[in-house]
């Protein structure tokens, strides 16, 4: 298809947030939009690009005494009956207006019109965000070529409403099973019912307080929750096995090894096995990039209530933030859209960040 990515599109981050919505990407489907990325950064002179699957990253190399990097990701959720975009107003309507093309055209602006930016800059644009880790376009730079995402800094360009969420909550799920022995339905007193038993696990979920914590004046609010249930033979048997999922969204000064410490004590009787963990992140505000990134947004950071790939950059010793124009709330949702204001908003923050003096 011809590049939809033309010049003008590139120096207007609305008409570029537009046409990124109309190129389809969801997850495992980026070749499309992630050719139509490299062809117009490969022909940037100021950049020096690199691909690997369907991310693409370019970097400045200006000799800056410290290096940031942008990154968003080009997958989308799947289409609801919201591709094309569409305009009414102030808003723009589609699949991937705020979570996060609007972000990522963000990063597409400015590596194309910014030559000579203060620090020297990496942008990544990058595949797989929004589906199992194994593949996760930074992941697998992470695990082929880590010297790509070495930096001082980092902002991921995911949807905050045009304010600074700093770090990001750590996540777990875990299964906790209840037992019991099969018996007829006729004759259930000679079993025993392993659904039944869930209704304690179910109890301690509904009591459950969740923890509030302040890291770096950003505060953060744990959640555990039960997010499925399964169980049963047939209509006629008392079923000897159920599984309760959880979810267990935690403050970021908890690893996942003291998380996975807590659940143990919550349903402490149970048995308990955990299937899936990513640590979090601190805030990370004391980086002088970070300072001057906050001093130009000019407004309080706060905690981010969810996981995102900071924690990556976090766990390579990289301070990271969250910053973007499309409203979290909406993200995923069929009616998703982005207001163009804050695409305006957000890209002159940017700019003013980037911009030499």
């Amino acid at each position: 298809m011809e590049n939809p990515l033309t010049p003008e599109v590139l120096a207007d981050p609305v008409q570029l947030t537009r046409a990124l919505v109309d190129i389809e990407s969801v997850s495992l489907n980026e070749k499309a939009i992630a050719d139509c990325v490299e062809e117009v950064l490969r022909g940037v002179p100021h950049l020096t690009t690199h691909r690997h699957g369907n991310t693409v990253m370019a970097r400045t190399d200006l000799g800056r005494s410290q290096r940031v990097v942008l990154a968003g990701h080009l997958d989308t959720v799947p289409l609801n009956n919201n591709f094309p975009s569409t305009m009414r107003g102030d808003l723009m309507y589609g699949c991937g207006t705020s979570d996060m093309k609007s972000g990522t055209a963000y990063a597409l602006h400015l590596a194309v019109t910014l030559p000579e930016p203060r620090y020297d800059v990496t942008y990544f644009f990058y595949e797989a965000e929004e589906i199992e880790s194994r593949y996760n376009g930074l992941n697998l730079v992470a695990q082929a070529f880590p010297e790509w995402l070495e930096a001082d800094f980092a902002v991921l360009l995911e949807p905050t409403y045009g304010i600074v969420e700093a770090g990001c909550q750590g996540t777990m799920r875990a299964i906790v099973t209840t037992t019991g022995e099969r018996a007829h339905a006729a004759r259930s007193w000679h079993g025993v019912n392993a659904i039944h038993g869930a209704g304690e696990v179910l109890r301690r979920l509904q009591a459950y307080e969740a923890r509030r914590v302040t890291i770096e004046g950003c505060d953060f609010r744990e959640g555990l929750n039960a997010v499925r249930i399964t169980g049963g033979v047939a209509g006629n048997v008392i079923p000897d096995h159920c599984e309760i999922e959880v979810n267990y969204r935690y403050a970021p000064d908890r690893d996942p090894a003291a998380a996975e410490a807590h659940l143990r004590e919550v349903f402490a009787g149970f048995d308990l096995a955990v299937t899936d963990a990513a640590a979090g992140a601190t805030p990370g505000l004391e980086a002088a990039p970070a300072k001057e990134f906050l001093a130009a947004v000019g407004a309080a950071p706060i905690g981010k209530l969810g996981w995102t790939d900071v924690a990556r950059f976090a766990a390579m010793g990289i301070p990271a933030l969250n910053f973007g124009p499309g409203d979290p709330n909406l993200a995923h949702h069929k009616d998703e859209h982005v207001e163009i204001s804050k695409i305006r908003d957000g890209a002159a923050t940017l700019h003013r960040w980037l911009a030499p003096a």
